[in-house]
């Protein structure tokens, strides 16, 4: 029914490897921020992983 053309594009706001040398100081501090953001969202949904993957274990483990 749509096109991928006809949806707005997300503003990418950052692109690993990408070329730095035409960004100001105040954006590429805005990328480390957005960047360390996701690296915390990234280890919150690790713990809540590991913590589920721990309880499953312990439920499921066989006594003996």
């Amino acid at each position: 029914m749509f096109d991928d053309d006809d949806r707005p594009k997300k503003k990418v706001m950052h692109e690993l490897g990408q070329d730095l040398s035409l960004l100001s100081v105040a954006e590429l501090n805005e990328r480390i921020a957005l960047l360390r953001a996701e690296i915390g969202r990234l280890e919150s949904d690790i713990a809540s992983k590991q913590a589920k993957r721990s309880a499953a274990d312990q439920f499921f483990r066989k006594p003996g």
